[in-house]
């Protein structure tokens, strides 16, 4: 529309034909068909045939039909193909690597996960079995470990994942001592015993790449904290409320360093590599245009959810372990209310962090660690609150219930915003700072300065 009035349509189209030739601009009659676009583009680039015109989108043109019925209009691009183009004969091989974990059926996955479960109550068993006992079962441990790592058989993915549990068993059952004050050491052989099994599964099999190493990871981050807190002589406490916040600042991080793409999918290094004399050459240079392979980017998305979703199963884990020995570990007035604290920001940090996640799995993780979080605080404290508190916790919950679910109601209306995503984007910057300042409270380092003061 122009001024009011529609435009006529125009009597010629000017067209561009990409072929054999290069890229020919052509002005033809509105009304001409396919077949005279074709003999024209033939003519002026010299070719010996008349070819196939093509649309933009792969299309193959009728030749009887006229431009104005294909919706050809001014500035359209068309494509030129002089032989017959027929499928290819050899088709790339779309099958899953074997590290996938799509590969694995998800019978096998639970199975191996029931058998990871399985390994951590034996070894709990081991720790407190007679001697001849104790030492039997760290041995059938260990072996059942080496096991696990042979890459043979059609769940050797999942195997090799569940693997590195076993040998933490066999550390922890070692290493076990009733002391409150040795835990923090004990738990932090466990989670080395499982930093090297996993390494050894992937010395050896070389597939599970991603979850296992994230199981490197953490256990190292895990021994790292617990030996620095035990080697300085700091209380328990202090270990427990370094790893949940560090479970919280992981479940926000660990996003940003999942997916890694290759830099030669993102820089063009031929225009990077500029010299002397490729400054003053003045030749034309050749226009390289860098395709990146459909395959390549399915293996990085494959890739960076594996490791995200191994990351929030970290995650959960150390939340498990972690909030129930803070809250046990804090017997003091100021140390109890920093320790609970703690454990509620971390709750509502990890479950506001969850909603930024698109992979099912790693979101459902992290919202159960979540809510971990919070029912350890629930248990902890219902035993301590007389009747009154307990009536008011529980007017305050079924309120805050009530609001949830007109909240989701709308939601499910349509009323989504930018503006609920910025007040939970504020929310957890909140929730993960006060965590962090938290820490200071519940590790005890507070009190201590306090009394130092006094």
């Amino acid at each position: 529309m122009t001024q009011g009035r529609v435009r006529p349509n125009a009597d010629v189209l000017a067209l561009s034909v990409h072929g054999p030739a290069g890229v020919l601009d052509l002005m033809v009659p509105a009304g001409a068909v396919v077949t005279d676009v074709a003999r024209e583009y033939a003519a002026q680039a010299g070719l010996g045939a008349i070819p196939l015109l093509y649309s933009r989108t792969g299309d193959l043109m009728l030749a009887s039909a006229t431009l104005p019925e294909l919706g050809i209009e001014t500035g359209g691009i068309l494509v030129a193909a002089t032989g017959v183009h027929r499928a290819a004969t050899h088709r790339p091989d779309r099958r899953p690597p074997p590290d996938r974990p799509r590969g694995a059926h998800p019978i096998a996955v639970l199975w191996c996960a029931v058998a990871a479960i399985v390994a951590g109550l034996a070894g709990w068993c081991a720790a407190h079995a007679s001697p001849g006992d104790h030492d039997l079962a760290i041995g059938v441990l260990a072996a059942t470990a080496l096991l696990g790592l042979v890459p043979v058989g059609p769940v050797a993915v999942p195997r090799l994942v569940a693997a590195p549990c076993f040998l933490g068993a066999a550390g922890f059952a070692w290493a076990w001592d009733p002391a409150a004050e040795r835990l923090p050491m004990v738990l932090g052989v466990t989670a080395a015993a499982v930093a090297v099994g996993a390494a050894l599964a992937r010395a050896v099999a070389g597939r599970a790449e991603a979850q296992l190493r994230v199981l490197v990871v953490a256990g190292a981050a895990v021994f790292a904290v617990t030996g620095a807190i035990t080697l300085l002589g700091w209380p328990p406490r202090a270990a427990w409320a370094v790893l949940l916040a560090a479970a919280l600042l992981a479940a926000r991080f660990v996003p940003t360093v999942s997916v890694d793409v290759p830099d030669q999918y993102l820089v063009d290094f031929e225009r990077l590599a500029v010299t002397a004399w490729s400054a003053r050459d003045r030749t034309p240079r050749r226009r390289v245009r860098s395709i990146v392979p459909v395959r390549a980017v399915s293996d990085v998305a494959d890739r960076g959810g594996r490791l995200v979703a191994a990351a929030a199963a970290a995650i959960l884990v150390v939340a498990l372990a972690t909030a129930p020995l803070l809250l046990w570990s804090a017997t003091l007035p100021v140390d109890r209310v920093g320790a609970r604290l703690e454990v509620v920001l971390v709750g509502a940090g990890l479950l506001l962090a969850a909603r930024s996640y698109r992979q099912p799995a790693a979101r459902g993780l992290l919202r159960l660690a979540g809510l971990v979080c919070w029912s350890a605080l629930a248990a902890y404290a219902a035993p301590r609150l007389s009747q009154g508190q307990l009536l008011t916790v529980s007017l305050v919950a079924t309120g805050l219930g009530v609001v949830v679910v007109l909240v989701a109601m709308a939601t499910g209306r349509g009323w989504r915003s930018a503006w609920w995503s910025r007040r939970a984007e504020v929310a957890e910057a909140l929730c993960g700072s006060s965590a962090l300042a938290v820490v200071l409270v519940a590790s005890g380092f507070f009190r201590h300065l306090w009394e130092l003061t006094s």
